[in-house]
């Protein structure tokens, strides 16, 4: 088993940043792929953004390309989503997932509450 614990997130207003940490334990981070999904009430969950294992490779949805940073600290067993210049439409819980490859993240967190106040 991996577990993913995800801590960050909490109520900032629009225009704030916030940083969003994922720490995994049960085997090493240092190969997996990493990525972040956010899921509002109601809707379908939807991908944020991801990162290689060696942190050399991103890749953002257009909605947050150019305000988040995905992240990668190998020898901390951590990823991180460094979000800036927050909108109201962040708001969503956010979760970390991992795997062999970006293309199959199944192992997840447990989610962390982004809520962006306007």
């Amino acid at each position: 088993q991996v577990q993913l614990v995800e801590s960050g997130g909490g109520l900032v207003q629009a225009g704030g940043s916030l940083r969003l940490s994922c720490a995994a334990s049960g085997r090493t981070f240092s190969r997996y792929a990493m990525g972040w999904f956010r899921q509002a009430p109601g809707k379908e969950r939807e991908f944020v953004a991801d990162i290689n294992w060696s942190g050399t490779n991103t890749y953002y949805a257009d909605s947050v390309k150019g305000r988040f940073t995905i992240s990668r600290d190998n020898a901390k067993n951590t990823g991180y989503l460094q979000m800036n210049s927050l909108k109201p439409e962040d708001t969503a819980v956010y979760y970390c997932a991992a795997g062999d490859r970006t293309v199959d993240l199944n192992y997840w967190g447990q989610g962390t509450q982004v809520t962006v106040s306007s």
